[in-house]
């Protein structure tokens, strides 16, 4: 006896998936049989992601999208819906960072992390909304079964860590928005809910691990230990999947017992 969760027939729009865990999110919600659309600004990535993906049987498609520009967010998804079908899955990945004391942030570091990873993740959210509650309400066409939002914030959201307190400051803005759409739209069957990852190790961030910085701070974790994305594969097709109905406005972290 086992017990599967089969997301066939689910179309799923992926931001930031020309690597790291975007990269991984979209491998994994195509192996479990969804329609995959790799959205990113660096279409070349995509393309390379979507022939491994068709390679072992997947279903992928690429957009390009710059979330922090709305024009960009509104022609991305509507041509991923022409192209594909009505999203039924957002996966709001995209995501990036300075590494520097408060004191030393400028204006042009606080717009380029708020502006991707709040604005853009909010406006993204909300364009793949509108189109789910037209569903929703009938005022659309396309069989609805049920939205499903997967905000990725991050342990950073919920721990201040130094020098990274813009990154921190935006992520805990990720957390709020999560329970306030979640509060708003869950009675149109649209689940939003958080994952908070804790340090996974990525391409963007893997030669940091052998350093002497690197490895003082393994130490310092519960386990002694860093995450792989593969090791948010379960979470992530759990809340994507039709069974998760009554998970809705949950912050889940999936970082090892750091932030406990």
């Amino acid at each position: 006896m086992s017990y599967t969760l089969d997301l066939s027939g689910r179309v799923a729009l992926v931001t930031g998936a020309s690597g790291g865990l975007g990269e991984q999110f979209a491998k994994t919600l195509a192996k479990a049989g969804a329609a995959v659309v790799l959205a990113s600004r660096r279409t070349d990535r995509l393309m390379a992601l979507r022939a491994e993906i068709e390679s072992l049987g997947g279903d992928a498609h690429v957009v390009a999208l710059d979330v922090t520009d709305l024009a960009s967010i509104k022609a991305a998804i509507a041509h991923a819906e022409t192209e594909v079908g009505p999203i039924d899955i957002l996966i709001n990945n995209s995501g990036v960072s300075t590494t520097q004391r408060l004191q030393d942030v400028t204006e042009e570091d606080y717009d380029f992390v708020l502006n991707t990873n709040t604005k853009g993740a909010f406006f993204v959210a909300q364009e793949v909304a509108k189109r789910m509650l037209a569903r929703a309400k009938g005022s659309a066409p396309g069989s609805y079964v049920g939205g499903r939002i997967i905000n990725i914030a991050s342990m950073a959201g919920l721990k201040v860590l130094p020098q990274i307190g813009i990154y921190c400051m935006s992520k805990a803005a990720v957390v709020q928005m999560t329970k306030a759409m979640a509060v708003e739209w869950g009675r149109y069957g649209i689940n939003v809910n958080a994952i908070c990852p804790g340090y996974i190790d990525t391409e963007i961030n893997h030669h940091h691990w052998e350093t002497e910085q690197g490895q003082k701070l393994i130490q310092m974790l519960p386990r002694k230990r860093i995450g792989k994305p593969s090791d948010l594969d379960a979470v992530l097709v759990m809340l994507c999947a039709a069974e998760s109905h009554f998970v809705n406005g949950a912050v889940i972290a999936a970082d090892d017992g750091f932030g406990a």
